[in-house]
């Protein structure tokens, strides 16, 4: 590899704005908003709209769309043609 091509690479924390959990891992990205972290080390702060701890999905709160009453509630507005 080339020499400083790259973005650096370290120990990042994610934050979830939703509920404030919060998880500590490597990346490229950074801010300059910083947290003290529960090993005592101040990390990169990045808030995130959605994690696993927020998502419908991971939490089992997700909701079915119901496509077939759209179609008929279509019809029924504009009719068959």
């Amino acid at each position: 590899m080339r020499p400083d091509i790259h973005p650096s690479y370290g120990p990042v924390v994610y934050q979830d704005r939703a509920t404030g959990e919060a998880f500590l891992t490597r990346s490229t990205a950074t801010s300059a908003e910083t947290i003290t972290w529960e090993d005592g080390g101040t990390y990169p702060l990045i808030r995130v709209d959605i994690t696993a701890y927020s998502h419908p999905f991971w939490t089992g709160a997700q909701r079915v769309l119901d496509s077939a009453g759209q179609v008929e509630k279509f019809r029924r507005r504009y009719g068959q043609r």
